[in-house]
């Protein structure tokens, strides 16, 4: 257990921002399950766009790599223009 009154707080800090950061990422992955899941092509482009900024705003929080978040990006946008 730390002893000093910084490194108590950095902890509580780590747990605040390890619960929001779960938060964002849950919410991220279930926003891209229902993109995949769409059937109807002018409802997943609406869509797209505020899927593409969670992913973005995701990398920007270094909670999932930028690679990652572009290949997330381009293959819901593939997915999407290939919707009938």
């Amino acid at each position: 257990m730390a002893n000093h009154k910084s490194a108590l707080k950095r902890i509580r800090q780590i747990a605040v921002r390890r619960e929001r950061n779960k938060y964002y990422h849950k919410s991220t992955r279930t926003a891209i399950k229902n993109l995949r899941n769409e059937e109807d092509k002018t409802v997943a482009q609406e869509n797209l766009p505020k899927v593409s900024s969670m992913i973005d705003k995701l990398a920007k929080r270094n909670i999932i790599h930028k690679n990652k978040a572009a290949n997330l990006k381009s293959k819901l946008s593939k997915h999407v223009n290939s919707l009938g």
